[in-house]
Order: structure tokens, then sequence, then C-alpha cells
């Protein structure tokens, strides 16, 4: 089972919770052993498990990526002024996989998945849901 989900990002650079949309997608395709893949369309985003108490650790991936990477640094700037974006999408990844067990996600306590917005704020983004089943 395959299925796009959507999501609106406010930020520039900023991570979106969208563990609930996914788990949706999981149940309704009603596998009980398999892999759920989580992918974003776009060379400026990227996907990424990280903590979910709190929005710190979110902001600490925005704040380490923004010094390991500034903006207006790059050859690319030239073309549309977010070489930086692509660099950091590049380096964080387009998609994680997370095992399907007992109908459920396999994430930890303290897991969820972030969409990671590097070129914001847009209109819409998108991001494609396989559940594959084992």
């Amino acid at each position: 089972m395959q299925k796009q989900i959507t999501i609106r990002t406010d930020k520039h650079n900023a991570l979106y919770d969208i563990t609930s949309k996914v788990e949706t997608v999981v149940a309704e395709s009603s596998i009980q052993s398999g892999i759920v893949n989580v992918y974003a369309q776009g060379a400026t985003a990227a996907i990424m498990i990280q903590e979910n108490w709190d929005e710190s650790v979110q902001n600490d991936v925005v704040t380490l990526l923004k010094k390991l990477i500034p903006s207006g640094n790059w050859e690319h700037d030239a073309q549309d002024n977010n070489g930086d974006a692509h660099l950091k999408a590049g380096i964080v990844g387009p998609s994680e996989s997370i095992p399907i067990i007992n109908g459920n996600m396999g994430l930890s306590t303290w897991q969820n998945i972030f969409f990671c917005e590097f070129d914001g704020p847009r209109k819409e983004r998108s991001i494609i849901v396989s559940c594959l089943q084992i």
C-alpha cells in the first residue's frame, strides 16, 4: 500500500511531527508484519526519526545544521539562493524505514517521525508513505 500525505510548513527551517499521519496509513494498510517507508519528495526536505519529549531536540537539530551549513556560502545560491537547504537535506536524507510489528510502528517511547523543512515556508510538501508486508 502506498499513500501520499501533505503538510504545510510555516518556517524556513523546522522539524514537523508527522507520526500520527504515518500511523493512520499503517492502520489503513492492515499489515501486521512489515516495513513502512516514509519518503520526503523534494530536494530541500528530509525525514528524520528523533526524540519527541519536547521541542528542544528538534530546535537543537535546526541550530546544529544552521551552524554546520550556514546560508549564503554556496555555489548553488547563484541559481535560487537555497544551496544550504540542498546540503542539509542531503546530509539528513530523504527517507526512514520503520518496522511494522503486530500492526503498529516499532518506534520506541521517545521516537517520532519528523519532516525536516529546510527551504520553507511552503504551502504544500508531499510525503510518500509505503507499507510493505513481509
